[in-house]
């Protein structure tokens, strides 16, 4: 059997079985496929009636023109199995980088669609930018933050488009506010938000430099019961002051957020780094839930690791 076939047949099981538990779990956007063949480095996710495929950069030496064959084969093969049209999906090569990596442009225009999870609504772009505007990865703990909001006072904290804080305001949040330092993304998060019929009276977005807003907040006495904090591994963005290091600035982080803390209050604190390790100053003050954070449809069990603090 060729690499080729194997591809197509674990392609199949994997969607067959991923499109019976998405419809358990109510959710139109998952993911079928993460580099189980490996002449096959890609990972396939399903956005409704569209596909979504990343090639990770493997550092295989190849031609234009044997890439460019690789690639129509992947995509061919994605068609057929999933029963839709070339023209349905997005391909993007996905290089390890630093810096704002969901905030790259790919140089295409890409159409904005609408998918839902769980009973909320979220536009995405499978084509415009490096990521899509929804990680999956965090299904479970948008899910946990939903169903702990009701009556709760809500931060979103380099919020991207702002699926906790509709998740917080869905599940009976009393007032959220939501912090990025991106129009594009602010602007993401508000059509997220008016989608979902939420009260732009009651939930406040933020652009801001989240060191500052923090600094900020607790001078003004801000408190809060429940806080999600997803920071990029690493930011070099212009726009902020300083630049973002996750593994060395997670525990100034961590404590601002636990000063903002209501009593009774939680944090969920999440990254992706993939060698982060909490400091252990932090480690007696929280519970590592990474185990249940990471959604069945990922294979890489270690796609991020997430803390939920408790006061």
């Amino acid at each position: 059997m060729s690499a080729r076939d194997d591809f197509r047949n674990r392609l199949a099981k994997s969607a067959k079985h991923f499109a019976k538990w998405a419809k358990r779990v109510d959710t139109q956007a998952y993911r079928i496929y993460d580099r189980d063949v490996p002449q096959f480095p890609v990972m396939v996710d399903v956005y409704g009636q569209r596909a979504h495929i990343a090639e990770y950069d493997t550092g295989w030496q190849q031609t234009d023109a044997e890439h460019a064959a690789w690639v129509a084969e992947v995509r061919a093969v994605v068609a057929e199995v999933l029963g839709i049209a070339d023209s349905a999906i997005a391909f993007k090569l996905r290089r390890r980088q630093s810096g704002d990596f969901q905030y790259s442009h790919t140089g295409a225009k890409g159409e904005d669609f609408v998918v839902s999870e769980q009973g909320r609504r979220f536009w995405v772009n499978l084509d415009e930018y490096l990521d899509t505007g929804l990680f999956l990865d965090h299904r479970p703990t948008r899910k946990r933050v939903g169903d702990e909001a009701a009556g709760k006072r809500f931060l979103n904290l380099f919020a991207y488009t702002g699926s906790f804080t509709v998740y917080a305001a869905t599940g009976g949040a009393s007032s959220s506010v939501t912090v990025d330092l991106s129009n594009t993304y602010q602007d993401w998060s508000r059509r997220n938000f008016e989608l979902n019929g939420l009260d732009m009276q009651r939930h406040t977005l933020v652009r801001a430099d989240v060191f500052r807003y923090l600094e900020t907040a607790i001078d003004q006495g801000e408190l809060f019961d429940l806080v999600v904090m997803d920071p990029p591994s690493f930011s070099n963005s212009a726009k902020m002051l300083d630049i973002l290091d996750v593994q060395r600035d997670h525990v100034k982080l961590v404590q601002s957020c636990l000063k903002l803390l209501m009593p009774g209050g939680v944090l969920y604190f999440s990254n992706n780094f993939r060698g982060f390790t909490l400091d252990e100053s932090l480690v007696p003050m929280c519970k590592d839930i990474s185990a249940v954070s990471v959604p069945e449809d990922f294979r890489n069990r270690k796609i991020h690791q997430c803390f939920r603090f408790a006061i």
